[in-house]
């Protein structure tokens, strides 16, 4: 999550990608940038004004990163910063991946109303979001119970741990290297994590749908947004609407 880029660099560059120009109140939502990064920078950057709207709805702005922090800021100031832009108590949500970890999110707050206005469903998002981000983990996860990944796991364990001595905590990278691949860990990796993560694909595919939609949905907003605060900024500078 990038909610702190700077909306101006991420809207110049939407800018540049589209070549979209509103000078009228009548204003054409932008084609949607092509690469995925670019609309994730889309995203975020409307991401991050809606965030920022909603903190001045409270009086409250968020520091900007680059800029000298102000130390005499008190403590219960950032506190209710805090819980303004992540919200307060226990978590609403939570999601238990396959790996065995959990992750939480609330349902009040900026970032949270953000979500919504983006995405329409925040629950929704928030599962299928944590789901997909965690595939490749899953994957890796089976990986390690593979009776072969685990052969050559012992390999490679025995082939970094010095004679007579205990396992080192951190081998030594060139060490490591050479063990992974004389136990066959790197070819029997380079094999499995593929076709598994592919299984993990096809089984997620419902979620990986939801995903997609919902990604979709997200990046159309960010369009409008973005098209509204051009007008916006084109009315300000004294555009003649036709």
């Amino acid at each position: 999550m990038r909610l702190l880029r700077a909306f101006a660099a991420a809207a110049l560059a939407v800018l540049a990608l589209t070549g979209c120009s509103t000078a009228t109140a009548q204003r054409a939502v932008p084609p949607l940038p092509r690469t995925e990064r670019d609309r994730d920078d889309l995203i975020d950057a409307a991401q991050q004004v809606l965030v920022n709207r909603c903190l001045a709805r409270q009086g409250l702005i968020l520091p900007n990163a680059s800029a000298p922090q102000d130390h005499s800021a008190s403590a219960p100031q950032d506190r209710r910063l805090q819980s303004a832009l992540f919200g307060h108590g226990h978590p609403e949500l939570s999601v238990t991946l396959a790996t065995g970890y959990t992750v939480t999110a609330h349902t009040d707050g900026c970032l949270a109303a953000a979500e919504r206005d983006l995405y329409g469903d925040q629950r929704l998002w928030f599962r299928t979001r944590v789901v997909v981000n965690n595939l490749r983990a899953e994957a890796q996860q089976r990986m390690k119970r593979d009776p072969d990944y685990r052969a050559a796991t012992a390999r490679w364990t025995r082939c970094v741990t010095p004679a007579h001595e205990a396992r080192p905590g951190r081998p030594d990278p060139a060490v490591s290297t050479r063990c992974a691949r004389e136990s066959g860990l790197t070819r029997l990796r380079a094999r499995l994590e593929p076709a598994l993560l592919a299984r993990v694909r096809a089984e997620r595919h419902g979620q990986l749908t939801t995903y997609r939609q919902l990604r979709t949905r997200a990046l159309r907003r960010a369009a409008d947004l973005y098209a509204e605060r051009t007008v916006q900024v084109t009315l300000k500078k004294g555009s003649d609407p036709s």
